[in-house]
């Protein structure tokens, strides 16, 4: 089988496609035909050394992926072969086979497309996990989005909707900022264009926004944080500006306000039945048309160090996959 393999940390234009043995699978295990992996920010930091968590070398990145079950370990049970399942693994997704814990699977749901099932486990899990776990976001309150047209801005806006809250989308561009307001954004701020805290302050009546999500860091943080509401919750999801932001700590004791750290994969690993129930709710959110994953592009493996410099450079919308 072919794989992209990561042999040293660096440049994303340093990975390779070798041809490796077919995968076998241990006990527990499933091996998956891999039919799409999708890209996202922390495989560009992974392949870079830059994540919390360094695998070792070398190694195949790409942590999501939608497939056929090609064969089952001994212990398996609920899977067998041909099946369609999406999955979820550290490392091994941009590859034409990966392996996985059966506990890291799940049935892909009926009529589902492979592009669309290899695109919401990572975004969607992420931005419920923050929205709906850590934020405790509640219908009627206001939530501000940054870096909103992205995989995980865009999850958070429908994620937001679907509860019932107000959702102001902070993006960088006009074009971006249609596509979040295409997924069901209430107000739309342009930060490259607009002073942020002046645009929330005029969207919401000066009150300021109840939940932040924050995906970007960088120079946005701290004026988003200034504008908060009273007993706000401010999201820490990542760092895509590259900065991560030193914010003032008396902003949260004066706005009584929460700063709360969002790390969706050890939610994950530590609490595997919360996330299986989050799924659940989501896939019944998109039953009911509620979540309309956006995949906006497709790669060949051999594309994979494109896809990352893509998602590196921030000229993704939505979410973009790798098809081996």
């Amino acid at each position: 089988m072919k794989a992209v393999r990561c042999k040293d940390w660096g440049p994303i234009d340093s990975l390779v496609i070798e041809d490796l043995p077919d995968l076998v699978p241990g006990a527990g295990e499933v091996v998956v035909d891999v039919k799409a992996a999708g890209v996202n920010f922390p495989d560009v930091l992974t392949v870079q050394g830059k994540y919390q968590v360094r695998p070792p070398l070398p190694f195949t990145p790409g942590n999501e992926f939608a497939g056929t079950v090609r064969a089952v370990g001994e212990g398996v049970s609920g899977f067998a072969p041909g099946q369609p399942v999406i999955g979820f693994t550290r490392t091994g997704a941009f590859a034409e086979q990966a392996v996985a814990p059966a506990e890291a699977l799940m049935p892909m749901p009926p009529g589902m497309d492979f592009d669309t099932a290899a695109a919401i486990t990572l975004t969607y899990g992420t931005s419920h996990h923050a929205v709906v776990d850590r934020a405790a976001l509640q219908p009627g309150e206001t939530m501000l989005v940054l870096g909103a047209a992205g995989g995980v801005g865009l999850a958070a806006i429908e994620i937001g909707k679907a509860i019932g809250a107000r959702v102001i989308a902070a993006a960088s561009s006009d074009e971006k900022l249609a596509v979040c307001r295409a997924h069901g954004a209430d107000v739309l701020v342009n930060y490259e264009k607009e002073d942020l805290r002046e645009a929330l302050k005029a969207a919401t009546g000066g009150r300021g926004p109840d939940v932040i999500y924050d995906p970007v860091g960088g120079p946005y943080s701290e004026p988003a944080l200034r504008s908060i509401a009273w007993r706000g919750r401010h999201l820490v999801v990542g760092f895509a500006a590259g900065e991560i932001p030193k914010l003032p700590w008396n902003l949260m004791l004066l706005k009584g306000a929460s700063v709360v750290g969002v790390f969706w994969g050890d939610f994950v690993r530590k609490e595997p039945q919360a996330n299986l129930a989050a799924m659940r709710q989501m896939l019944g959110w998109m039953a009911e048309g509620k979540l309309k994953p956006l995949v906006s592009r497709r790669y060949r493996l051999e594309e994979t160090a494109q896809a990352l410099n893509d998602m590196a450079d921030r000229k993704v919308t939505g979410k973009v996959v790798v098809c081996p």
